[in-house]
């Protein structure tokens, strides 16, 4: 399970995320969207020890991050996918990962079935379009066959049978009763892929419910979402941060 309570990050003057309280539990896919500079990225590097809050905490399982023994058997994450040394290969990146947390070559092997990654292992990164460091990317979050999953904009530069697979992935995860956490600010990728919704704007959260209940009361789920960021986004342009 994850817990973000009242989580603020001000960088001097501007304040990035003001005041988050939400969870995101077992068993279910649940979407955190909003526009580019919303906050998103900034709160998964919270989450993941990467950035310091101002105030406030963020917990996995009821602990900060850092505080995990072996964090890649705990929470799986995608963040960055210009990470692995170019001059690695994808098997070796996979395994450095694997040995810094204690985990058995086997599951090497496993990841880089898993994400269609095996005919390629030998590979450089170097050499990998975008489309396969995210697999990459995704092949390193499932290293620990963790119960929690954080993926930051997973979809990025994937083609579309790309994106159906990371979509079937996702479902399936979340069948086998684990947390999934996935940004995005692409609202027809979440409609098909989450369970609950975490809509942010501003730095501040707008909406936590259902997909179908956030969108209740509209035509579709764009109209929805405008509508529920059309305030943050103003408040924003208008110069207050």
């Amino acid at each position: 399970m994850i817990e973000v309570q009242q989580l603020t990050k001000r960088y001097g003057p501007r304040t990035a995320v003001e005041d988050l309280t939400f969870s995101v539990r077992p068993g279910s896919v649940t979407g955190f969207l909003g526009p580019n500079g919303a906050g998103k990225s900034t709160t998964i590097r919270m989450l993941l020890a990467l950035t310091t809050p101002t105030s406030g905490r963020a917990l996995v399982n009821g602990r900060p991050y850092q505080n995990l023994r072996q964090p890649l058997r705990e929470v799986g994450a995608l963040v960055d996918t210009a990470g692995p040394h170019g001059g690695r290969t994808a098997y070796r990146h996979l395994h450095w990962l694997a040995a810094s947390n204690g985990l058995d070559r086997r599951r090497v092997d496993e990841a880089l079935d898993r994400t269609g990654l095996t005919g390629v292992a030998g590979r450089r990164v170097r050499g990998f379009s975008l489309g396969m460091r995210q697999r990459l990317g995704i092949a390193a979050a499932l290293l620990g066959d963790p119960p929690t999953l954080v993926l930051d904009e997973p979809v990025n530069g994937l083609d579309p049978e790309g994106v159906h697979w990371i979509r079937a992935l996702m479902r399936g995860l979340a069948g086998e009763g684990r947390t999934i956490l996935v940004s995005s600010h692409l609202i027809s990728e979440l409609a098909l892929a989450a369970d609950r919704l975490l809509v942010i704007g501003g730095g501040r959260l707008l909406a936590d419910d259902t997909v179908e209940a956030f969108s209740r009361g509209h035509a579709t789920l764009e109209d929805a979402y405008f509508a529920c960021t059309a305030g943050a986004v103003a408040y924003r342009s208008g110069g207050v941060r």
